[in-house]
C-alpha cells in the first residue's frame, strides 16, 4: 500500500516555528480531503487542521491564527506551517489523506507521525 511520509518535526522553543510536510510514496488518485491530527501524551488524538479540495481550511480553535494548512496537488503534498508554538502544541503529528470512493465510504492514508516538542 502507498505510505505517507512525514518530515519537519523537532524541538523548538515557545514562540518558534516549524513546517511539517507530508507526501505519499506513490500516486494516490482522487484525494479530496487532507488533514493533520495530533496526539499528546495522555490525550486523545485530535483534528488540528483539514482542507477539502478547493475549499477553505478548518482549524482546531486553539491553533487558529497560528497554524496554516496548505496543499500542493501537483506534488500530492500537504503542509502545516506552525507559528507561535506553545508547550501545549507538543504532540506527535500525523498527516491524513482521504478520498471518497462512494458516499459513506472513504479510503484513508496516514503518515507515520512526527514528534513536535515545544519546550524552554
Amino acid at each position: 500500500q502507498v505510505q505517507l511520509v512525514e518530515s519537519g518535526g523537532g524541538l523548538v522553543q515557545p514562540g518558534g516555528s516549524l513546517r511539517l510536510s507530508c507526501a505519499p510514496s506513490g500516486r494516490i488518485f482522487g484525494i479530496n480531503v487532507v488533514a493533520w491530527y495530533r496526539q499528546a501524551p495522555g490525550k486523545q488524538r485530535e483534528l488540528v487542521a483539514a482542507i477539502t479540495d478547493g475549499g477553505k481550511p478548518n482549524y482546531l480553535d486553539s491553533v487558529k491564527g497560528r497554524f496554516t494548512i496548505s496543499r500542493d496537488n501537483a506534488k500530492s503534498a500537504v503542509y502545516l506551517q506552525m507559528n507561535s508554538l506553545k508547550p501545549d502544541d507538543t504532540a506527535v503529528y500525523y498527516c491524513n489523506m482521504a478520498r471518497t470512493v462512494v458516499p459513506g465510504f472513504s479510503n484513508n492514508y496516514w503518515g507515520q507521525g512526527t514528534q513536535v516538542t515545544v519546550s524552554s
